[in-house]
């Protein structure tokens, strides 16, 4: 049996995920703010426009508008679509008075917006994006893997293939961002550094389930007029892209903190 596919928007991502997510997964796009994570998610919604699927995109840290704008800088025109029902940008952070706008972030009135969302766009394949989900526990972190078990459990039963974005920050006590990694069924990692004074951003498939997928680090850039382009691979191993140890120590022992809170 051959397993449906949904292309992710940006060709040479597809290559490395053998032809894109596999229908129904769930899939976490890690990283540090600036990496490219929101980029990813406006290909793979304007994919889903193209192809006919019922899209549905909630921003938590950015203005719907702020959105339909990036989109329009890389060619994509959100607004038409939305005007022609095929797309529905919910808006959980400018507290608008409008249909489209969450005003707890709470993950039941998520869930239920989304599922609301669904229902005005129609019977059919779905696109979900969430970006990003860990701005519904930031001021629990303990309950990052009990929020994302429950969006995931809920709206599998409506046909989505759900791509959400999960930002990381380290400080002093906390590591966030983790909670979703724990129960997706595949993780996209993207990382930064300065060389030479010089950004680079970069992107690893860590995991996708029932998929031979690439596991070599690629970079990519972020090109005007057309958003998300994959550069190629690096030569280096993955070990030399890794985040210091003590910085990986301290998510450890945040990670058994978070745990430990858990029934």
């Amino acid at each position: 049996m051959v397993m449906e596919r949904l292309s992710t928007g940006v060709k040479a991502l597809d290559e490395m995920l053998a032809g894109g997510f596999p229908r129904g997964f769930s899939v976490a796009v890690t990283g540090e703010p600036g990496t490219g994570k929101t980029i990813l998610c406006i290909h793979f919604t304007a994919q889903g426009i193209s192809e006919g699927d019922r899209c549905i995109y909630v921003t938590t840290e950015e203005s719907r508008d702020s959105i339909i704008t990036q989109a329009g800088q890389f060619g994509f025109d959100f607004s038409k679509a939305i005007k022609e029902g095929r797309l529905i940008i919910i808006d959980a952070l400018m507290g608008s008075e409008d249909q489209w706008t969450i005003r707890l972030l709470s993950v039941e009135e998520l869930v239920n917006k989304v599922i609301e969302a669904k229902k005005a766009l129609g019977y059919g394949r779905a696109r979900l994006v969430i970006d990003s989900l860990s701005a519904f526990w930031l001021d629990k972190p303990a309950m990052a893997r009990r929020h994302s078990y429950f969006v995931k459990k809920v709206l599998a039963k409506w046909d989505f293939t759900i791509l959400a974005t999960s930002q990381y920050a380290i400080t002093t006590s906390e590591a966030f961002g983790w909670g979703i990694e724990h129960i997706a069924d595949g993780i996209i990692r993207f990382r930064r550094v300065v060389r030479d004074g010089v950004l680079r951003r970069f992107l690893l498939v860590e995991k996708m389930r029932q998929t031979p997928h690439s596991l070599v680090m690629h970079e990519l850039s972020i090109v005007d007029g057309k958003g998300l382009v994959i550069l190629g691979p690096l030569e280096v191993r993955r070990e030399d892209m890794a985040l210091p140890r003590r910085v990986m120590e301290r998510i450890q022992r945040a990670s058994e903190k978070r745990d430990a809170t858990l029934p």
